[in-house]
């Protein structure tokens, strides 16, 4: 069976936990105290030599880590991910978008604020601010009249973007400010049901400090 090496508030672990749930494949979870070091043994340093989760474990012991990676891994013939090799690449283009200007952006507005690291890191703030507004208006400009960022139906980059963006609000944007890009969450929404909830950093006494 694959395993899933996740840390329950990272959004890049959720991602991969809605295409499990959205192709209804079976896996079984192993959780990695991130704040207790877990991610830094020899062990799983081994798995992954950044240190970071999520990583997906092969039933042979082989291993992916980077969650735009196992999402592509675990879509491959799937409608999550298109054939066509222009929508293909679309997909890989919203992949990139979400890992330069989302994730590291409002990914780690988001982290500093839930866990009271603002301060600490308020040199950087600003600027991460600036370009996170430049993401939500390019998703903006993208999703005006187009049902999701590639084509009529959810795929993998819908699925990316989303972990992060539609938790833009945690840390001081306003969806309001991106109708278009409102809509597209309430689609995503609706298209990945129920049961893939957002685990906040509270739930780990490790997280704070």
């Amino acid at each position: 069976m694959l395993t899933l090496h996740d840390y329950l508030p990272s959004q890049n672990g959720w991602k991969a936990r809605v295409l499990f749930g959205l192709l209804a494949i079976p896996y079984q979870s192993k959780l990695v105290s991130i704040f207790e070091g877990e991610s830094r043994t020899d062990a799983f340093l081994k798995l992954n030599p950044a240190g970071a989760v999520p990583v997906l474990e092969l039933e042979d012991g082989r291993a992916i880590a980077e969650s735009n990676a196992i999402l592509i891994y675990l879509a491959e013939g799937t409608p999550f991910l298109p054939v066509d090799r222009f929508l293909r690449a679309k997909v890989m283009q919203w992949l990139f978008f979400e890992q330069y200007n989302v994730e590291p952006v409002i990914g780690s507005l988001r982290f500093w604020t839930l866990t009271g690291r603002l301060d600490r890191n308020k040199a950087m703030v600003e600027a991460k601010r600036e370009v996170g507004a430049r993401a939500l208006a390019a998703l903006e400009r993208s999703l005006a009249g187009g049902r999701f960022l590639v084509g009529d139906t959810l795929t993998i980059a819908d699925i990316a973007v989303y972990a992060y963006g539609h938790r833009a609000e945690d840390c001081g944007f306003a969806h309001a400010d991106y109708p278009a890009v409102s809509a597209w969450m309430d689609r995503v929404r609706d298209a990945i049901g129920p049961g893939y909830p957002v685990h906040l950093y509270g739930i780990d006494p490790h997280a704070a400090g």
